[in-house]
């Protein structure tokens, strides 16, 4: 795996080249054909190796170029066995990095996992007074790693705090999302106001945009199919906490879900939560595991509750 960077409008790429501004950068992933594999054409090896569409496309297309064995070929070329191929695309970094640190868990050439406190948006607005997740990432990769692009494999609301994983590029994140053989499960820790009856299920109800609203989302019959597993952890009173896993990743999923059933998130005021005790919805992606998709090495992953959801407990607590 490797990474090359060119300023824009210059015609010589520089290995290892970083810069703060807007730049175009030249990615390139390497692998070895397996031996099972039977002689192909370039383009149907790509397909079986799962390189996206949109990439295949980007590499024809564009100042993009694949290698076998070194030799820049063409796309009717026959691969065999044990022939290495190398796929190079130019992508254009548009987030500008900033020095703000962050935890990261896990790390290696292909994906990044990092401890999202909540309040910290993944992605950047138009408003630079709001810095985000991507920005902090491309600063730390352009100082530890041979990457310096942010590809995350799924996203955490702003005021939802824990595990979220990045990918290094889009052909790793590409393959999450065709999830053939790539296992993937999160799981989240909420406080909630009343408890479930029963106390663990599945809840399996479809989510669609709320028609007043740009932003919140509703149980409705014309929705998006949504499927979210449970077990109440603890009552505290009359509270929970509850531990929950997504089977589908639907926008709001969890918080919707859980204010369908009557009982929302503490500090959810957009479903109905109470801000009484804590300032923001008491949900922390607390679990992560995953087979790497490059490896077939399983990763598993935690990050304990922080510590306004830990001081909302132990007041529930106190109040029972």
């Amino acid at each position: 795996m490797g990474l090359y960077r060119q300023p824009e409008n210059c015609s010589i790429i520089l290995p290892g080249f970083f810069s703060t501004q807007r730049e175009r950068i030249y990615i390139m992933y390497t692998f070895t054909v397996p031996e099972s594999y039977p002689p192909l054409e370039l383009k149907d090896l790509l397909c079986r190796m799962k390189v996206s569409l949109t990439l295949r496309r980007k590499l024809k297309q564009s100042e993009g170029s694949v290698r076998l064995n070194g030799q820049t070929v063409s796309w009717k070329s026959v691969v065999c066995p044990g022939d290495t191929v190398s796929i190079v695309w130019p992508e254009l970094c548009q987030i500008p990095p900033l020095p703000i640190p962050i935890n990261v868990l896990f790390e290696d050439e292909s994906l990044l996992v990092v401890d999202k406190p909540a309040g910290f948006l993944v992605h950047p607005t138009t408003d630079p007074t709001r810095p985000s997740l991507a920005n902090a990432v491309i600063w730390h990769l352009n100082k530890h790693s041979s990457s310096s692009s942010f590809h995350p494999v799924h996203r955490l609301d702003h005021n939802t705090s824990g595990l979220i994983l990045i990918a290094k590029n889009p052909y790793i994140q590409h393959l999450f999302s065709d999830k053939d053989g790539i296992n993937i499960t999160r799981s989240y820790f909420a406080v909630i106001h009343g408890v479930l009856s029963p106390e663990a299920g599945t809840i399996d109800s479809p989510i669609g945009r709320h028609p007043d609203s740009i932003i919140q989302r509703m149980v409705c019959s014309d929705g998006q199919k949504a499927l979210t597993c449970y077990q109440t952890i603890e009552i505290l009173g009359e509270d929970s906490l509850v531990r929950l896993r997504l089977l589908t990743g639907r926008t709001h999923q969890i918080r919707v879900h859980l204010a369908a059933k009557g009982h929302p998130l503490w500090g959810d005021d957009l479903y109905g939560g109470s801000t009484r005790l804590i300032s923001r919805q008491a949900l922390h992606a607390a679990e992560l595991s995953f087979t790497h998709p490059l490896t077939g090495a399983s990763v598993a992953l935690t990050s304990p509750l922080p510590a306004d959801i830990m001081m909302l407990v132990d007041t529930l607590k106190a109040n029972n």
